[in-house]
Formats: structure tokens, C-alpha cells, sequence
């Protein structure tokens, strides 16, 4: 596990060079970015008792890894490197152990501890994962995809305005699910794979 969180901690810190250099000083409230997911988590599971709701499972599995984004990007700290860093998040989860919350409850206790500590907490992300029955492998994939996506949506324009989210009536997000299941996540290309798979399918908007 451990390796695999340097090496997501060293996409993160690749993906956040590409919006700012110098990102690590800049300040950024990433603990405000995380709450506002949980509450387009809590959207796409549903809440509302008075009509019926459907829960979307394959976006809300999605919002979990922009969570995972963000809370990363937490993480960071002066002069701390990424090999630091996983070694601090794998010592939170060395005794830990889900006590089976639900998804809206686990993803409250995750905002909330984000607004009171505006930080974020490895082990409350943990349940959060538990509880939309997603694995550390699921979490590893799934992660790739969509720090691959964001690089993608940065080369094509997304920063200035001219990147097209939809693609023949579905959000970019919808298409990279269909990508990820396509490949395979343990090949050593995966990465490679999935930006071409986007390019492919973004090329065909003009079609």
C-alpha cells in the first residue's frame, strides 16, 4: 500500500504543478474542496426521502476520487517528500478498522471533520471507501483514470475555457467509466492507455 500511495502522491503533486508551479506555497483550501465534493457524493447517492432516488453508484464512486484528489493535495507539507508523506498515511491506517457506517453518514463525518480541522483525515476517507464498497486496488485504478482525465482537460484547454465537457450528450466523466473498464489497470502502459482512449474519443466530437 505504501508504494502505491507515493506513487498517486507523486501524480497529485504532477497534476497541481500543471494548474501552479508553485502550488505547495500557495495556500490553496483544499479542505474546502473536499467538503464541497462530499456534498456532490451525497447528490449523486440521494437524500431526498420525498421522491424516489436511485443511487448512481459509478458517480459516486467518481466523487470519492476527486475527494482523494483533494485530500492528497492535503497532505502535503513544507519540505515533506511523497515517500514521508505515505509513510504517515499508512501509520494512520496501521490499527484501523471500519465500523461499518453508511455512505451518507461516513461522508458527513468526512466533511465535517474537513470543516472543523481544515484538513483531512486518512482514516475517515478510509470509511468513506468502505462504505461505497470500493477496494484500495478500485481506489489505485480509479485514481489513475481520473488524475489522467484532469491532465487531459488541462492540454485541451480547460484552465482558459475552451475544454468541452460533453461528448455526444455525456459528461467526460461518464466516458472515462467506460474507458477504465475497458483496460487494464495492471498493465504498465495504463496511463498511456487512457489518455489515448480520452484523445479518441475526444477527437470524434467534431464527427
Amino acid at each position: 500500500m505504501k508504494q502505491a500511495f507515493i506513487t498517486m502522491l507523486g501524480m497529485q503533486d504532477k497534476m497541481n504543478q500543471k494548474v501552479h508551479q508553485d502550488w505547495a506555497n500557495q495556500n490553496f483550501e483544499w479542505y474546502r474542496a473536499t467538503w464541497i465534493e462530499c456534498g456532490e457524493l451525497i447528490d449523486h447517492y440521494g437524500y431526498k426521502w420525498w421522491k424516489k432516488q436511485t443511487p448512481d453508484m459509478d458517480q459516486v464512486k467518481l466523487e470519492v476520487i476527486d475527494i482523494w484528489h483533494f485530500g492528497m493535495s492535503a497532505l502535503f507539507g513544507e519540505n515533506q517528500s511523497c515517500e514521508q508523506i505515505a509513510e504517515g498515511m499508512v501509520s494512520r491506517l496501521e490499527n484501523y478498522s471500519y465500523q461499518g457506517q453508511g455512505v451518507r453518514e461516513a461522508t458527513e463525518a468526512l466533511a465535517s471533520d474537513c470543516l472543523l480541522s481544515k484538513g483531512f483525515s486518512v482514516a475517515l476517507f478510509w470509511d468513506l471507501l468502505n462504505a461505497v464498497e470500493m477496494s484500495s486496488d478500485d481506489l489505485y485504478r480509479q485514481y489513475v483514470g481520473k488524475n489522467v482525465l484532469n491532465f487531459f482537460r488541462q492540454d485541451h484547454g480547460y484552465k482558459d475555457g475552451s475544454y468541452v465537457k460533453l461528448w455526444q450528450g455525456r459528461e467526460d466523466n461518464e466516458h472515462l467509466v467506460e474507458i477504465l473498464s475497458e483496460l487494464d489497470s495492471r498493465s504498465e502502459s495504463f496511463r498511456e492507455n487512457v489518455y489515448s482512449a480520452l484523445s479518441n474519443r475526444y477527437s470524434d466530437l467534431s464527427v
